[in-house]
């Protein structure tokens, strides 16, 4: 599958060519263009079952599917939020761990799911009991909020990420939930309770901006109701 990222950093667009015969899926809501060979279709991916779970890790019911029935064909997608796109190559002997919001696109071949956190990765990450499960092997499209930087752990390093910063990260590696600071007065006024502590080896994708904190600062400048 031959692609291009266009016009990378904030507002960027994914291409892709597709062969004859040959399928991308995608989130519901990303496609942005697309030549009249290609046929667009919705499709719950894994079912019912793989529908609700998805809904319940803040992804979309369905998913896209992109295949160009008539001849090759071209596909532009682009996510919804102003941010970067990363693409990532798996090779089968593992799966990507992605924060909701993060899946934008991937190859036919790969296999969308969620995966269930323990109790206080779900209670404390900020990414929910669920998060999404990427597994198989082909190409996967991630999009983020912000630009995209990605750490690269040799083994037994440590590095501590703090949770609205995380895009994805392979299921072989663990993390935990921990103290930013020692002592919650600490913790509290430097702004940074709980932040997720990974361990090497393997690489870790973070995004250069917090979602929460943009959220935070709009608020200040949306009028409050007033009771008449």
């Amino acid at each position: 599958m031959k692609h291009r990222i266009l016009y990378p950093g904030a507002y960027p667009l994914l291409q892709v060519n597709l062969e004859q015969g040959e399928t991308i899926k995608a989130e519901s809501d990303a496609m942005v263009g697309m030549s009249a060979t290609v046929d667009v279709e919705g499709k719950m991916e894994g079912g019912l079952l793989g529908g609700l779970a998805r809904m319940v890790a803040g992804e979309s019911f369905f998913l896209q599917t992109l295949t160009a029935r008539r001849g090759p064909g071209e596909v532009l997608l682009a996510p919804s939020i102003p941010g970067d796109i990363i693409d990532v190559e798996l090779d089968g002997t593992y799966s990507l761990v992605v924060q909701k919001d993060g899946f934008l696109a991937g190859s036919a071949g790969l296999q969308v799911s969620t995966k269930m956190q323990n109790l206080s990765q779900g209670l404390f990450s900020g990414e929910g009991f669920f998060v999404v499960k990427v597994s198989g092997h082909g190409m996967v499209f991630l999009n983020t909020y912000g630009g995209i930087h990605v750490i690269n752990l040799e083994a037994g390093q440590p590095f501590i990420v703090d949770n609205s910063h995380l895009v994805a990260w392979p299921d072989y590696m663990h993390y935990t939930i921990e103290k930013a600071s020692q002592g919650w007065i600490s913790s509290f006024t430097s702004g940074e309770a709980l932040v997720c502590k990974f361990t090497g080896p393997g690489p870790v994708i973070i995004q250069t901006r917090n979602p929460r904190g943009f959220g935070s600062w709009l608020r200040q400048f949306l009028p409050t109701s007033r009771n008449s």
